[in-house]
Order: structure tokens, then sequence, then C-alpha cells
């Protein structure tokens, strides 16, 4: 199998890769997360090794960037965050098995040999589609029946995440830690300001609401029904 580690601690990733030499692996190794963002996204792997606590870009924001440009590679997370939030969090993220330092690399191999036998497929997704309302994630342009709909970049990831998913209601929250990398809440209205700003753009002017608020819930993007 080829796998990429990112870990920022030398002697981690120096034991790490002697381990899947002598098991007949071969194991790359990248120490900042913007640089394995590339790595990953331009070379083929069958499984990422990924630390939470690295330079550049952490290790969960480096999985939510490799799934949003459509990586699938099987993602396993090897880090000294170990709490149950911490996990839930990694997986949530996109990651599909979580291993907390101090480990046997034993019990590494055996998850990542189970990781790579698992059959994936690499899907690059560059549009979404919510009945009428088109989002490009390349040109970075939103249309609805054909009109061009100018939005503001907090505006367009806002309603990236909501297309992203499509028919489920999500909470403030949610939109907090995701849009704006909050893992806390301002005591402000933001939230609502931007999703007053973006119904203003992608509903009003076409007369069939896609965007409804879920009463003390959150919101939810969908078709109508």
């Amino acid at each position: 199998m080829r796998i990429l580690l990112i870990e920022d601690d030398d002697r981690t990733a120096a034991y790490v890769m002697r381990g899947f030499d002598e098991n007949g692996h071969q194991c790359e190794v990248l120490a900042d997360g913007r640089d394995a963002l590339y790595q990953a996204t331009h070379e083929s792997y069958d499984v990422l090794i990924v630390d939470r606590m690295l330079p550049g870009l952490d290790g969960l924001a480096l999985v939510r960037a490799l799934r949003a440009a459509g990586t699938m590679t099987p993602v396993l997370f090897l880090t000294a965050m170990s709490g149950l939030e911490d996990r839930v969090e990694g997986l949530d993220a996109g990651g599909d098995d979580y291993l907390a330092k101090p480990f046997a690399f034993s019990e590494l191999l055996a998850r990542v040999n189970a990781l790579g036998r698992r059959p994936h497929v690499q899907v690059e997704v560059t549009k979404l589609r919510v009945h009428d309302l088109e989002l490009d994630l390349i040109r970075r342009r939103v249309e609805r029946k054909g009109q061009v709909i100018d939005l503001q970049p907090k505006e367009f990831k806002l309603l990236e995440y909501l297309m992203r998913n499509e028919s489920r209601v999500v909470t403030r929250t949610m939109l907090l830690e995701r849009v704006w990398g909050f893992n806390f809440d301002p005591k402000t209205s933001v939230v609502d300001t931007h999703i007053s700003r973006l119904r203003a753009k992608i509903d009003k002017p076409f007369g069939i609401p896609l965007l409804h608020t879920v009463r003390n819930t959150g919101y939810s993007l969908h078709a109508p029904s």
C-alpha cells in the first residue's frame, strides 16, 4: 500500500515509517497540513494517517478540506487528543478511524490494513445542485434559473455548507463552527443576518423558497415538496 503520514513529530514519524517499511508498505511523511492538502489532492494514496495538531493547517481542517475537494481516500487520525469529543470531532470531520497515542504499531498496522481493503472511489465534486439552484465550486459562481447571483465570500461558504447538507436541519452552532470557525457562541446575530441576506438573493427574486427556517432549531435548504 501507498501511505501518506502527516505527522510533525520526528520520532513518531520515523517509528511509523520503519514499521511500514518492514511490512512491505510504502510510507511518505509530511509535517505540514497545507503541504499535505496539496499532496493528497494531487497524488494517489491508499490510506492517509493524520495527526490532529499540525502546523500550517490542523488535522481537522485538513480532512474537511480534502472531503470538500472530493478526495475520499480513507483517513486514520493518529493523535494524542484521545477524549470522546475529540474522537467524535475527527469522525464527523470525515475521518474513517481514530487511534490515540501512545499506540502499539501492531494495532496501527491492523487498522491501516483494514482501511486499505475497503473499496473507495475518488469522486471530485465540482458542482452542487438543489432544485434549480446551482453552485459551481471551481468558478465560484452561483446561478438560479440561469441567472447569476452575486454572493460575498462568507455567503458563498454558507450556501455551500447548506447545499452539501441538502434537506438536513443545520443548527446555528453547526454554522458557527463550519462557516465561521467558532467553537463557541459569540453571542451575535451573525448567522441570522447572513441567512437573511442569502435568502434575499437566492429566494426572494424567484418566488419559490428553498431556504427554510426550522423554528427553535436552525435552517434547512431543500427543493419544494
